[in-house]
Order: C-alpha cells, then structure tokens, then sequence
C-alpha cells in the first residue's frame, strides 16, 4: 500500500470512528466503508474496520447489512477478528427480548419547551425533589451510660505506634 491510500485510509477510517462515537452512523458507516476499500480486508486492520462497520450498520438500523458482513468476518483470517465476529453475531442474532409497559420509564420530550415554558419545568422538578429532614436537636438524642462503655486499653495503640516509629526510623536510617 503507497503512502497515498495508506493516508487516505487513516483519514476515511479515524472519520469514520469520530462519526460513530458522535452518533453519527450513518455517515460512519459510509466513511468506514470507504475506508474499507482502501485496506487489504483480509489484514488485521482490514479486520478491525469491518468490525467497526459491522457496529455502524447495526447502529444505524442496518441489521441485515450488519448480520451478513459478520458472517463474512467469522472466516477472517485474523484469529482476533474471527473472535470478535463470533461474539459479535451471537449478540446480532439474539431474540429481541419483550417487556412490560409498566417496566418501562418514559422519558418526557423536553425538546418542544420554550423559554417560558422551561421555567416551569425547573420549577416543577425542584419543589417535587425530597426536602432534607431537619436536623434533629440534641435533647432528642438518648444518653448513653457511661458504665457500659469499656474504656480499657488493650495495647492496640502501642502497638501501632512502635510499628510506625520502627517503619519512619528504618526509612530514615537507609535514606
């Protein structure tokens, strides 16, 4: 590969990538499959950026793209890659699982407010917060009985205290 292609690859792949992490999958996809075409498919990094292909298609709502540019990668000839697809399809061919309407929240589209409106809406959300409970005053907490505390040394502390000043003075000596 000239240093040309190898350069626009980089600069088609690393886009591609950036796209992706924004949330950008369709513009991912079309980067990284362009990208793809500029690297040998059967190297390791040809692996690695149909891999990434692979989670942009799916990301995108591609799945049937996805799930067939998986299987292809399962006969790759990077162990790594091989691994990656034979994980990766497990998770594509999965059952979607059901759930209740009660399990699930419903996240309020925010996006309609306008400035007035959004005032309200913090408003809202800040007099629905819990308040603190006040701080209880010290009559109301119970006395504790003296007697029943066992104030004995048990030697714990001297012990500590020589171990410290052994470690500090063994620092000190080899310093």
């Amino acid at each position: 590969m000239s240093t040309e292609p190898l350069e626009q690859f980089k600069i088609e792949y690393q886009t591609g990538k950036n796209a992706f992490e924004r949330g950008q999958y369709r513009e991912a996809v079309q980067f990284l499959a362009k990208a793809s075409q500029l690297v040998d498919r059967n190297s390791r990094l040809g692996g690695e950026t149909l891999m990434w292909l692979v989670t942009a298609y799916q990301a995108a709502g591609q799945s049937s793209e996805a799930t067939a540019l998986c299987r292809t990668l399962l006969r790759h000839p990077s162990i790594e890659t091989r691994k990656q697809a034979k994980r990766l399809i497990y998770i594509l061919e999965a059952p979607e699982l059901k759930s209740r309407p009660e399990w699930r929240v419903e996240i309020p589209d925010m996006s309609t407010l306008d400035e007035g409106n959004s005032k309200i809406a913090q408003v809202s959300m800040t007099a629905t917060a819990k308040k603190p409970k006040p701080k209880s005053s010290e009559s109301e907490l119970p006395f504790e009985d003296l007697s029943q505390i066992n104030t004995q040394d048990n030697g714990f502390e001297w012990v500590a205290m020589v171990a410290i000043a052994l470690l500090v003075g063994g620092l000190l000596w080899f310093s």
